[in-house]
């Protein structure tokens, strides 16, 4: 059965299904064929079909079967071009009878499957994540890149060169087996959180292929954690993303204007995700390993804590983040842990702690170091440096409402 829709509608359908459910296609594809990017081309070309179908014959009723059908028969025909391929019929039995093993039924979601799938050991480990988000969630480079502070450019080569090592090397993307998922997990980790700081940029929910992304990568989080109940990261992942998002309604103002934690509404936080957040914390620390996502957590919990309990916990902060540090290295972590130093030290020696940072190339272009400098330098009196940083702070930024805000901030110091 089929639904007559115009141009508008049908490109309207087609992109509701791509930010809905090009993941779980993709996963499907993939997991048949075995070959991750055969599986994307398939599909592009079956949404590309659509666009010229269904304006004649009408929008089916299920357009994700309709796609799922057509990229099967494109994954069908690409077999018979390809030489040293098995043959067609072969092929296509393979595609339609392929059994599922225990842990994929197991796995109750194929998008999760392939993310293992794709944490494959010979694969490089500085792309098993960025793989993850293109070909399993649907990001393109641009996104990835800046989760990864790395141009879209760079990014995009290394995707490339990534799925060309896949093809060639014959590397099997087929969910391993139980044992072998602990050894997996972190970077399947990696790429959830990555999915939901992408989600997490868009506080309105004004932007329609991020609007669903943070919740979804908190479902596939709370599915790692049923699985692998004993992982202490997983729970601690999950915490963190649910301290976050607790407190989405109150980041904006009901027109729209960015409102910094310091001056958010607690009674619009989300108490029940905040009561969820801190038994998985809690249960993660009786499990005895300390890992980066129980930290941050913990970061997060603090945060909360001090504006629901009105505590000082501004040291306790600190020394989290020196944990932080200790463990990652992350230059994001250098930056957090400056900020939080300006709180109990003071915003020189705060300065003096992020000028530490400032030669790694990679807080260049990321908007929240020259923020954080800016407001420092601010506070230090220095007005004129500050004036400078904000220019590039508010040059990096994509959101209009932090945008105004620190153009506002700017506008101070030159009065």
């Amino acid at each position: 059965m089929a639904t007559p829709c115009s141009g508008a509608l049908v490109q309207e359908t087609a992109e509701a299904v791509a930010r809905h459910s090009y993941g779980k296609l993709v996963a499907f594809l993939a997991a048949r064929s075995g070959n991750l990017a055969a599986a994307e081309d398939a599909l592009s070309e079956a949404f590309a079909a659509a666009l010229e179908d269904w304006p004649r014959n009408g929008c089916p009723d299920n357009p994700e079967a309709w796609l799922l059908t057509v990229a099967r028969r494109k994954l069908i025909d690409a077999a018979r071009r390809r030489k040293n391929e098995a043959p067609a019929e072969e092929y296509e039995l393979a595609v339609d009878t392929l059994p599922d093993t225990t842990v994929q039924r197991e796995i109750p979601d194929r998008r999760l499957g392939l993310m293992f799938a794709c944490a494959h050991p010979a694969i490089d480990a500085g792309i098993r994540a960025p793989l993850m988000l293109q070909a399993v969630l649907g990001l393109d480079a641009a996104r990835i890149a800046s989760a990864f502070l790395m141009s879209p450019t760079a990014m995009g080569q290394r995707l490339v060169r990534a799925k060309t090592k896949i093809r060639q090397a014959g590397i099997p993307l087929k969910v391993p087996d139980r044992e072998e998922l602990p050894a997996r997990l972190e970077t399947v980790l990696d790429a959830i959180y990555a999915a939901f700081s992408d989600g997490w940029l868009d506080a309105a929910g004004t932007d329609a292929s991020r609007r669903d992304l943070a919740e979804e990568a908190i479902y596939l989080c709370r599915l790692v954690t049923a699985m692998l109940p004993t992982e202490a990261e997983a729970l601690g992942l999950l915490a963190l993303m649910l301290y976050a998002e607790a407190r989405r309604k109150a980041r904006r103002s009901p027109e729209g204007a960015y409102i910094a934690l310091a001056e958010q509404d607690i009674s619009l936080w989300d108490r029940g995700r905040i009561a969820e957040a801190e038994a998985a914390l809690l249960r993660a620390s009786t499990m005895g390993l300390i890992g980066r996502y129980q930290l941050e957590a913990a970061i997060q919990s603090a945060h909360i804590a001090r504006r629901r309990e009105a505590v000082n916990n501004w040291p306790a902060v600190v020394k989290l983040y020196d944990a932080l540090l200790q463990l990652t290295g992350s230059p994001v972590a250098a930056i957090n842990r400056a900020v939080a130093l300006a709180e109990t030290e003071g915003p020189a020696a705060a300065l003096v702690a992020l000028n530490a940072v400032s030669p790694d190339p990679r807080i260049i272009d990321y908007q929240s170091y020259w923020a954080a400098r800016a407001d420092l330098l601010a506070r230090t009196g220095a007005h004129r440096e500050s004036r400078d940083a904000y220019e590039i702070a508010i040059g990096l930024e994509r959101d209009e409402s932090v945008r105004q805000v620190l153009e506002q901030r700017r506008a101070q110091l030159q009065r």
